[in-house]
């Protein structure tokens, strides 16, 4: 009998503890700590139709892969446009892994030619739509006098934020941010607000030249 008694025992304690512990909530998702320093800007190589302050953080990559796409296309198929042009840069953090892709396009006045290049950029960001949570955007005005609309994409997407500003007359810009990790954006939402911090200052910071 006294095996029994232990039996039960051992039973009635473990039927306590599972009591005991029915309500228990597991730690939530922890993620590495990321440090991210305190901002510092500096203005980009005067050699461009346009200016404004980019991160310490950042380096410049000038892919001058478009002069030899463009020598290939105007022999195969001069009618198609050429896939890079040259004053797009990216804005490359090596230490985030992420590139900020800017892309630039002179108008000439013609208000067609806006009217194009703002509804692919619409195109691109309505692209995220089937994988994105959710898609915010706001109007920034820059103390230039420029108006830029900015889209934050929530969801696991390549590109959480990305960007479209235009002096209405000669030239346009759309940004967009990119990560190469393929960490969830949640984990990234430190960085990503970190970075659209350098994308405001960027437009806050841009000027047009003429070229």
């Amino acid at each position: 009998m006294i095996v029994n008694k232990a039996h039960y025992l051992v039973i009635l304690a473990t039927l306590f503890y599972c009591g005991c512990t029915a309500d228990f909530m597991p730690k939530p998702k922890g993620y590495n700590r990321i440090e991210l320093p305190d901002p510092a800007y500096s203005a980009i190589p005067d050699s461009l139709p346009y200016t404004f302050e980019i991160s310490s953080l950042a380096r410049i990559n000038t892919d001058t892969s478009w002069m030899f796409m463009k020598m290939i296309q105007e022999k195969i198929s001069p009618e198609e446009k050429t896939l890079r042009e040259r004053y797009w840069i990216d804005l490359v953090y090596d230490t985030l892994d992420a590139d900020i892709e800017i892309t630039y396009k002179a108008i000439h006045g013609e208000e067609d030619l806006m009217k194009e290049y703002f509804g692919d950029a619409y195109k691109l960001t309505a692209h995220h739509q089937i994988k994105a949570y959710a898609i915010e955007e706001f109007l920034l005005r820059t103390p230039h006098g420029q108006i830029a609309s900015i889209a934050e994409i929530s969801g696991e997407v390549p590109t959480p934020i990305q960007f479209v500003t235009t002096d209405s007359m000669n030239h346009f810009i759309r940004g967009a941010l990119y990560f190469k990790t393929a960490t969830k954006n949640d984990s990234l939402a430190p960085v990503i607000e970190y970075l659209k911090n350098d994308i405001i200052h960027l437009l806050n910071t841009l000027e047009w030249k003429d070229k």
